[in-house]
């Protein structure tokens, strides 16, 4: 029987809210703690370049009060790398990132950066901070990212969430299915993230080494509905295979 997936929770639009006040409300060290009380595993925030949502404080803040596990999202830059050196978040994950796009369009192109990541990744490694790269469903890039020694991927689900129901659903599952036959054959851990809700996370959960998701837009979003509490207590219920 498979294990319980992890769930890091993303609370970056948390952020977006607050910063259109610039006041502390709400409060993401309070919304934290809720999330600690419902058990989600971990926290996880991206630290844009241009500090559009998480700003530098929200960091240090969530890491020293320590309430629950951080997972940092970054880019791979040298300003970024320092800030995950300084902090010491549980983990980290290298994203992509351009300025202009509105949110991660797709994986890190490991392949082709694999000299300067090759230089970039094992201060970071040697710091002890589990670290993972988050790449799209693809056979190549997971190669690569074994060949650096990192030993987690997060595969990009993305183009599965905006196809799903649609004529190339199955083609995509099939491409996250067989990301996830070859990590277990090269001795590395799965997570999976972006787009997912309630309709689309089940045949994700039910991929057998997929150990992790992390999930945000909808599960905030949807909180506008439902409350953050019932609305993440409803998907971990649904990744973790209980009725609702």
């Amino acid at each position: 029987m498979k294990k319980e997936i992890r769930l890091g929770v993303n609370i970056d639009h948390v952020a977006t809210l607050r910063n259109a006040r610039n006041e502390d409300f709400p409060n993401l060290l309070e919304v934290v703690k809720l999330l600690e009380k419902i058990n989600v595993d971990l926290i996880t925030v991206h630290l844009r370049e241009d500090r559009r949502h998480i700003k530098d404080v929200d960091v240090e803040v969530i890491k020293e009060n320590n309430i629950l596990p951080l997972n940092l999202e970054m880019a791979a830059t040298q300003e970024m790398k320092n800030i995950c050196l300084k902090t010491k978040p549980y983990s980290c994950c290298i994203v992509p990132e351009r300025r202009e796009e509105l949110t991660t369009e797709g994986g890190l192109n490991v392949k082709d950066q694999k000299v300067y990541l090759s230089d970039f990744v094992p201060e970071i490694l040697s710091a002890g901070i589990k670290l993972s790269l988050f790449v799209d469903p693809d056979l190549d890039q997971i190669e690569s990212a074994a060949s650096l020694g990192v030993k987690v991927v997060e595969i990009h689900t993305g183009k599965y969430s905006r196809c799903f129901g649609k004529k190339d659903h199955l083609n995509e599952l099939k491409r996250i299915q067989d990301a996830a036959f070859l990590c277990k054959k090269l001795g590395i851990d799965c997570h999976a993230g972006h787009g997912l809700n309630f309709e689309n996370v089940k045949e994700i959960s039910e991929i057998e080494n997929v150990i992790e998701l992390n999930v945000g837009h909808f599960l905030i979003s949807h909180s506008i509905f439902n409350g953050l509490e019932q609305t993440v207590k409803n998907f971990m219920k649904i990744i973790n295979h209980a009725s609702i």
